[in-house]
């Protein structure tokens, strides 16, 4: 794989060291057509001069070529013309055509990895410190594997075209979504009400080229249903007043249930696909809202394999298998006490609405003594609190903690 994003985050350079992205791409397009077309190795180095030819390299080498075999780094400096031969360094010459066996046999110790190759193209750094202290730690040579660049570069197809097209080969755009409508439109930057979360960033221009390039495909990611002020509601709507990504733009959606491959469906094939990832407590609702629209049949029912989508499924999954879903896989810059209180913080919002206030109350009767958590109280500035208020505060966290102390 080769990687190309606005954001170069800790992850991709997981990916990197791990050898998962290691094909490499080249600035130059002729030396990109070589590698694409198989006559390079993944070091950049030709295979042999027969699969230069093999891949399109004209056979002659004249003063030209010679000059351009020496910038693109395929072939040793110190290989000259002496008239119409080529002469190596041992004083031996041999003909200025690749297509003769003699000088194949000649120029192959002197064959080259191709320069400027890279296997990630970014515009910027964001991770934790421990991603920015690796960076340090890494030499020249690994170093030079990634390519910082403009973000108009990785954003757009425009500019060096025929180049990135090679390059984004069989290319797998991946972005966020906050919600997405049952006939595949994307939200992403903005609410219904004209609020705006963030921009849009390349997302739009990454959808886009997943569509204006052969074979690929765009990924749209999103949590099935969202908790706001004690109620849950579905991510995935029958309409939206505001969009990101137009329906005719749908793709592929992946939510925690599954994925949805959308693209060249209609929009009956369209809904169905995002109901069998939609979180079950709200299936119901939505095929309803389908069925008036006359998107779906009256007689419409959805697999039984897809009705049992809720939380309580993956949350057993999850204690099944734990090492498969560490909190943080990539690292984090949260101490542990930091990981725990956030854990708490989150319980402690889930329980603010009515049908849990009684819970919460208990809870906080219940709490253990602020020695139980020193460290925890201390992070928070509550290990002194002045006041009825801040020994509110200290209770609900420290029931909190407790609440969530086993996870």
């Amino acid at each position: 794989l080769y990687g190309c994003s606005e954001m170069f985050v800790s992850g991709l350079l997981a990916l990197a060291e791990a050898g998962v992205l290691r094909r490499a791409v080249y600035p130059e397009l002729r030396v990109q057509q070589l590698a694409l077309a198989g006559a390079l190795d993944e070091q950049g180095r030709p295979y042999s001069v027969q699969a230069l030819l093999d891949a399109g390299l004209a056979p002659a080498v004249d003063a030209p070529a010679l000059a351009w075999l020496h910038a693109s780094g395929l072939l040793a400096a110190q290989v000259q013309l002496a008239g119409d031969r080529l002469q190596l360094p041992d004083g031996l010459q041999v003909p200025a055509a690749l297509s003769e066996p003699q000088t194949q046999q000649a120029l192959q110790a002197h064959l080259r990895p191709a320069v400027g190759g890279v296997l990630l193209h970014g515009g910027f750094f964001l991770g934790p410190q421990a991603f920015y202290q690796r960076l340090r730690e890494l030499d020249a040579a690994q170093l030079a594997r990634f390519g910082m660049t403009g973000i108009c570069f990785i954003n757009e197809l425009h500019g060096e075209e025929q180049l990135k097209r090679l390059q984004r080969r069989d290319a797998r755009f991946i972005n966020s979504a906050f919600t997405i409508t049952l006939l595949g439109a994307g939200v992403a930057d903005q609410l219904e009400d004209g609020r705006v979360l963030s921009g849009v960033g390349g997302q739009y221009n990454f959808v886009a080229q997943a569509h204006a390039l052969h074979d690929a495909r765009s990924i749209l990611l999103l949590r099935s249903w969202r908790e706001s002020a004690g109620q849950v509601s579905s991510n995935i709507v029958w309409e939206y007043g505001h969009v990101t990504i137009p329906r005719h733009l749908r793709d592929m959606v992946v939510t925690e249930y599954g994925i949805a491959d959308l693209r060249g469906k209609t929009d009956a094939q369209v809904i169905e696909a995002l109901l069998a990832i939609s979180d079950s407590r709200f299936q119901l609702g939505l095929i309803e809202q389908a069925q008036r629209a006359g998107k779906l049949p009256r007689d419409f029912q959805l697999e039984p394999r897809f009705c049992d989508n809720r939380p309580e499924r993956l949350q057993a999954l999850r204690a099944e298998h734990p090492a498969l879903f560490a909190e943080y896989p990539l690292g984090s810059d949260f101490s542990c006490e930091e990981r725990e209180l956030l854990r708490a913080l989150n319980w402690l919002k889930s329980k603010f609405k009515l049908t849990e206030l009684f819970e919460l109350g208990k809870a906080t009767l219940d709490a253990p003594a602020a020695q139980a958590f020193p460290r925890h109280v201390a992070r928070m500035g509550l290990d002194e609190p002045a006041g009825l208020r801040e020994e509110l505060y200290q209770r609900l966290l420290l029931a909190g903690l407790q609440a969530t102390a086993a996870r």
